[in-house]
């Protein structure tokens, strides 16, 4: 008599990541990417200041205090106080939503203005190619702060309309190199298989041209955005971003202009932050296109 052997069933291994491996590799990336990694807790801390600023000050950035004013750094206020009495410190912390808001929307109104113009002109080829690429020729020609500066006039001082000004001036940028993109999208094999399915231009366009010709701006995201900060602190210096009381970088480095010569940390502490933050992101973005070319 035969016995029918039961059937062995091979069952996929799970494979699971070792936490402490993990950890070794991110610790091998840290030793090797330092600067980067620095670069990116710089980043991050900003970032956390401006969306929980109570996590790390316990004053009240629009506080004034009379009997506390100018007094230099100290152990109950680390960076100071301004000419209200104000903790500098804590007005930083809290002027970092304000900045990075602007710079934010500075940047997507670039990347979207850029990519419709960029789109236009480079899968319509012809006149609209030449027609947007004159419009940006002229807008190019123009100085960018002096261009943001009239818009900002335009549309009305504050934060947002900081922003919308300085991401209209930037869109030029993110056009021509969209469109460049969008040109070489336009022979590929994936465009030309939707092509052939009849899909419309406006589906092509949205759904596989543009999203696949944002993907090499990566890097010149990062770029702009701290050009965005410059430029949005700038303007705030002005007096057409950030309206007082309320806290921004370049409000405070105003604020603090006509006490330069006795009360320095007026300006240095806000100034520094503008550097520091605008040093990490242009490393990260030279980071982002060694990665994105190799």
């Amino acid at each position: 008599m035969t016995t029918l052997e039961k059937p062995t069933t091979v069952t996929a291994q799970s494979y699971s990541v070792d936490p402490a491996q993990r950890a070794r590799s991110v610790l091998r990336w840290t030793r090797r990417h330092w600067t980067v990694a620095l670069a990116l807790l710089v980043v991050a801390t900003i970032l956390a200041w401006a969306i929980a600023p109570q996590l790390f000050t316990g004053y009240d950035p629009l506080a004034v205090n009379p009997a506390q004013k100018l007094k230099p750094p100290s152990g109950e206020h680390w960076f100071g106080t301004d000419q209200l009495g104000r903790d500098l410190y804590a007005r930083i912390v809290y002027g970092a939503r304000a900045s990075l808001l602007g710079s934010a929307i500075a940047v997507g109104v670039g990347v979207f203005v850029g990519s419709l113009l960029g789109a236009v002109a480079g899968w319509f080829a012809g006149f609209p190619d030449s027609a947007v690429m004159r419009l940006i020729d002229v807008v190019l020609s123009i100085p960018g702060f002096l261009l943001a500066i009239t818009i900002v006039v335009l549309l009305g001082f504050g934060v947002w309309q900081a922003g919308i000004a300085v991401g209209l001036t930037s869109s030029a940028t993110f056009a021509r190199l969209i469109r460049s993109e969008v040109v070489k999208a336009r022979t590929s094999t994936y465009v030309e298989a939707a092509i052939t399915s009849g899909a419309s231009t406006g589906t092509i366009l949205r759904r596989h041209v543009i999203p696949n010709s944002i993907a090499p701006t990566v890097s010149l995201i990062t770029v702009q955005f701290g050009i965005a900060i410059i430029w949005i602190a700038s303007l705030s210096f002005l007096g057409l971003g950030a309206q007082p009381p309320d806290p921004e970088w370049g409000r405070l480095v105003s604020d603090g202009r006509n006490y330069i010569a006795t009360r320095g940390w007026l300006t240095l502490w806000p100034g520094l932050t503008i550097v520091v933050m605008v040093l990490a992101t242009n490393h990260l973005s030279r980071y982002f296109s060694r990665r994105t070319s190799a």
